[in-house]
């Protein structure tokens, strides 16, 4: 099922189509031309493809072209490419344990099923001296995650238009392709199935996604470590650095959601004991004073007793532990980086990825699609591509100019969001249910927030396109230019709309009221915000709250819910036919498939995060156990999603994780 039908040749990657009736339109028609040219091209560039008819699907309406690199392309573009290959097995490697690794736990991986792998010294592959290169076999040599990333890389640069044979026209590529509809998919396949009939403790593994699916991605394995090595020659080196990251996050956040915990328990202890509080609540003492109105008509008088509710809730949270934990939360977000720096090196060594941007990543080709300059390289002497000073002004005078037209459009969303506040308790204080009048501003407080999550989603997804258009326009040279373009304009968007409310609960409001005889008055001629007499800390916990846990039950939809309901439909399509065998590459087309962005989605996900629990970890200090718990059902979710819900994604390579790490420092 992983072979062309002469049972010899591997499928490195699958192209799928829904053909219509010739001559059904102009638009069709102009397709399938593409299509052609496409396919015809390719095998000009060396690959070799084989053609599955809907007849032969069980949807009965989908065809296939399946894609296999023979050795003289592999060695071809692993050369273009830079890819490092085995020289000779690394006798340099000595055994260093630690304590904790020589006491045996439950978290450790069963060494008899996750076998360690050979090291080997590598070098740039290079066709003339392919024999000095560790060649046990032509068929093993390269891996089905290298096989895969050369042939995206010619699937990426192969044109579709005739006498054309360079990319100066920018037609060419299989992103194109399927923006434009002429093929639904193109994916290599999954090694197969995921699960098996028999366990893998007595018969071994099926396969590489069963191995993966038994000993990580299973919900029943939450608590053993990642087998790394084997996610990183299964899905690359990007995606394994990810799950690497994640772990090491995890791992980091248990001593702080411990520390947080004691400091929450302690305010708990110490509830009765805080003078301010106790004041609040009796009657006898401060509780008994009258207060001013809390709006200019038909609010009334009050006692300060009504706030003794705020004062307990507020010390849980603000108490002399919290200060305590505030200063240890910044000595752990020091060690924090400094921890995984080293991390990094030691997989960077281990993954032999230190050198990859400077000596293996290649030019984009729609860098050279796009950009009709050219220059002497003073290294290499060739003609190379190039975008002057002049025009990249242009250019990042374009983002900067869309960005703070944005950073305008969040600030007057919160904006809006206070003047609904004002306004929604204004109504609450005149309404004649005293239940209601009671808690006008936590109603307040949590629908405004709810508001604020909504408006913050919307406004993510109308930026996101806009950040991928500007990018575009800045012409970047290679791929992971263009990522950290990106996540850098796409963060600072994030940063101010989802901390903008958090900042101006923390340190604006209330700020500006005014006294009793001579209060301040908004452009609505409304009295300005105050906060309870306890302060604003219980809001900006409710705040705080509302948003870290929306925007992550949100995103496990988004990510695990979204894609079984897909896989679902897809699922109900496929015809009751014993006579047709559903094939592997067909079992995966019916799968989802992993966003453009997904990755970046991730770490931006846990980036925002990690803001939360760092920044405004006084305000709400079981924020890390959350974090914590949170996390260490992600990092398996995300497992069952790549290996069980998503089409295999190509194994793309990468250094680090990019400039997040430089916003993290941040």
């Amino acid at each position: 099922m992983l072979h062309f039908r002469d049972g010899i040749r591997k499928i490195d990657y699958v192209l799928a189509y829904e053909p219509h009736p010739p001559g059904s339109s102009n638009t069709e028609d102009k397709k399938r031309d593409k299509q052609n040219i496409f396919e015809t091209n390719l095998k000009k560039m060396g690959l070799e493809l084989e053609h599955e008819g809907k007849e032969m699907s069980k949807s009965g309406k989908t065809c296939f072209v399946k894609v296999h690199a023979p050795w003289e392309v592999l060695i071809k573009y692993a050369e273009f490419m830079n890819m490092k290959m085995p020289l000779a097995e690394n006798d340099m490697e000595f055994g260093l344990q630690n304590c904790w690794e020589k006491i045996p736990h439950p978290f450790k991986l069963d060494e008899d099923i996750i076998k360690s792998e050979a090291n080997y010294f590598t070098a740039p592959f290079s066709r003339e001296r392919v024999e000095q290169f560790v060649i046990e076999s032509k068929e093993t040599f390269f891996t089905s995650a290298q096989r895969s990333r050369i042939t995206y890389t010619i699937l990426s640069r192969c044109v579709y238009e005739e006498n054309s044979s360079d990319l100066s026209k920018n037609k060419f590529g299989i992103k194109k392709l399927l923006s434009n509809g002429v093929y639904q998919a193109a994916f290599p396949l999954h090694d197969g199935e995921y699960f098996s009939e028999h366990s893998i403790l007595s018969m071994g593994k099926a396969n590489d996604r069963h191995l993966l699916y038994e000993m990580w991605a299973k919900p029943t394995k939450w608590y053993k470590y990642q087998p790394l090595d084997q996610i990183r020659d299964y899905f690359g080196e990007k995606i394994g650095i990810y799950f690497v990251w994640l772990g090491y996050y995890t791992y980091m956040l248990f001593p702080a959601a411990i520390v947080g915990l004691v400091a929450f328990f302690y305010g708990i202890g110490t509830l009765y004991d805080d003078v301010p509080s106790s004041e609040i609540c009796d009657e006898q003492l401060a509780g008994n004073l009258t207060m001013c109105p809390l709006c200019d008509q038909r609010c009334s008088y009050w006692k300060l007793k009504k706030s003794c509710d705020y004062s307990r809730a507020t010390y849980l949270f603000d108490n002399y532990a919290t200060v305590a934990f505030a200063a240890f939360m910044a000595l752990w977000a020091s060690f924090f980086h400094e921890i995984w720096k080293r991390k990094q090196h030691e997989v960077e060594y281990d993954w032999d990825v230190a050198e990859f941007e400077q000596d293996e990543e290649t030019v984009r080709p729609e860098f050279e699609a796009a950009v009709q300059r050219k220059r002497l390289n003073p290294i290499n002497k060739a003609m190379e591509p190039y975008v002057p000073f002049w025009s990249k002004c242009c250019r990042y005078f374009t983002t900067i100019t869309v960005l703070v037209f944005f950073f305008c459009l969040v600030l007057a969303a919160l904006f809006g969001v206070i003047i609904y506040r004002v306004v929604i308790a204004t109504v609450l204080y005149a309404s004649s249910d005293g239940i209601i009048r009671e808690r006008t501003s936590l109603i307040a407080s949590a629908s405004a927030a709810v508001i604020n999550l909504i408006i913050i989603l919307v406004l993510n997804f109308v930026y996101q396109k806009i950040a991928l258009g500007l990018t575009d326009l800045e012409q970047h040279k290679t791929e992971t230019e263009w990522e950290d373009a990106f996540t850098f304009k796409m963060y600072l968007f994030q940063f101010v709309n989802y901390y903008s409310s958090i900042v101006y609960i923390a340190f604006f409001k209330g700020r500006f009221t005014g006294r009793p005889g001579n209060y301040d008055y908004n452009l609505l001629d409304r009295r300005q915000e105050e906060c309870d007499p306890a302060g604003c800390l219980i809001e900006l916990c409710l705040q705080l709250a509302i948003i870290m846990v929306g925007k992550q039950a949100f995103n496990n939809f988004k990510e695990l819910i979204l894609p079984k309901l897909i896989v679902w439909f897809r699922s109900r399509e496929v015809k009751k036919d014993d006579d047709i065998i559903y094939s592997r590459w067909e079992k995966d087309y019916n799968l989802a498939s992993m966003p453009a962005l997904g990755l970046f989605d991730e770490y931006l996900e846990m980036v925002i995060q990690y803001g939360f629990v760092t920044v405004f970890v006084a305000a709400f200090p079981l924020a890390p156990l959350f974090a914590f718990l949170n996390n260490v059902i992600e990092i398996r979710l995300d497992a069952y999603k790549f290996v069980t819900q998503w089409r295999r994604p190509f194994a793309a390579r990468a250094e680090d994780i990019g400039k997040f790490f430089l916003i993290l420092k941040i």
